[in-house]
């Protein structure tokens, strides 16, 4: 039975590593750039921004902690460590957004999300979870500031 075994999973890692082609559109500087990997990918930090704990109706506080919310993720995005945020629609989960960082490990994330004033004042609160995804993801960018026909101060 135990040849049987690691015959079987010899064949199936000769499938796997014969499925697998070069390329021949990768371009190793943009891939060295961009910080991929083998597969074109890397690790990011993903956020899930949520309710907080602080209920206040104080509108012009509310209004002064997402002004400064907004302000902190022009900040981050021209720092190239934000490269995606967004609010989501209304759930039963109290998810308000999302950010995508590019840094690899949740303890600089963590700084990064303790910058924003609608969390330190707990209006949001964020989890924080670590993501492998595309290494191009930060190359939507330039194209993302071209189409929008207002500007985020």
């Amino acid at each position: 039975m135990r040849s049987f075994l690691l015959i079987v999973s010899f064949f199936i890692f000769v499938q796997l590593t014969s499925a697998q082609t070069a390329n021949p559109d990768y371009d190793s500087t943009l891939a060295k750039q961009l910080g991929a990997d083998d597969y074109g990918m890397k690790s990011y930090v993903f956020v899930i921004l949520k309710t907080g704990s602080n209920a206040t109706t104080d509108k012009a506080f509310i209004d002064s902690c997402f002004s400064g919310h907004m302000a902190n993720i022009v900040r981050l995005v021209n720092q190239g460590k934000l490269i995606v945020a967004g609010p989501l629609g209304m759930n039963d989960n109290a998810y308000r957004g999302l950010f995508i960082f590019n840094v690899s490990t949740i303890e600089e994330a963590r700084e990064l999300v303790q910058s924003d004033p609608a969390i330190n004042s707990k209006l949001l609160d964020a989890d924080l979870y670590n993501w492998y995804g595309s290494a191009a993801l930060p190359e939507y960018l330039e194209a993302a500031l071209k189409i929008g026909k207002y500007k985020i101060n």
